[in-house]
């Protein structure tokens, strides 16, 4: 199966990041892989380059053989270095079509979007997938009002990739996006007591 079908498979897109992780991270981590999780991307916006390139292979080698996609934040270098299987890129990181133009067809690109417009960009510019939000309110990111729900369907008539909405998706409200099929979480499963019921009952609400 290529790395694009798998993609078209993933429900549940984990945002790992150690500092909030509540247990031990690689604990947290086969816990929400056991809760449904199948993306996982490896973001530490602190890291050194040495110290992100080490803590993405670690991880890579513990997902070896497992069915679950391997992404690295923003850095396409450390993701090739680590064998991973995608970039995420932010809409200040380098564009979307010089990536692909230096990784080929071998990698993985997805981009983070905040309307139709960049969603609509971020698709015709070659992204294989869209990250899309803040849809809740999210700590996270410091956001004290997302764009709600409804501002996902846009985004879904126009673009043809697959797309995860994104901020502050928990249990409690990831039934308003069960239309979309799909979520990109992180504090919500790593800082929860039980990452795997957490992760269960978040694809659970999306019907995935």
């Amino acid at each position: 199966m290529s790395l694009r079908e798998r993609l078209a498979r993933c429900r549940l897109y984990l945002l790992f990041s150690r500092s909030l992780c509540r247990g031990e991270p690689i604990a947290t981590l086969d816990a929400a892989i056991r809760g449904g999780v199948d993306a996982v991307q490896v973001r530490e916006k602190e890291a050194t380059s040495r110290d992100l390139l080490e803590w993405a292979r670690r991880v890579r080698g513990h997902l070896e053989g497992r069915p679950v996609l391997f992404v690295v934040n923003d850095r396409f270098d450390v993701a090739r270095l680590a064998g991973a299987d995608g970039v995420h890129l932010g809409q200040e990181d380098l564009p979307c079509e010089a990536v692909r133009e230096a990784t080929g067809e071998g990698l993985l690109i997805g981009v983070s979007t905040h309307d139709p417009g960049q969603a609509r960009a971020a698709a015709k510019a070659g992204a294989d997938y869209l990250g899309f939000g803040p849809i809740f309110p999210t700590s996270t990111k410091g956001v004290s009002k997302g764009l709600g729900p409804g501002a996902l369907g846009p985004v879904l008539e126009s673009v043809r990739v697959p797309v995860f909405p994104i901020g502050g998706i928990d249990a409690y409200n990831a039934e308003a996006l069960a239309f979309a099929g799909r979520a990109a979480v992180s504090s919500s499963i790593l800082g929860a007591a039980d990452p795997e019921g957490s992760a269960r009952a978040i694809r659970t609400a999306l019907g995935a």
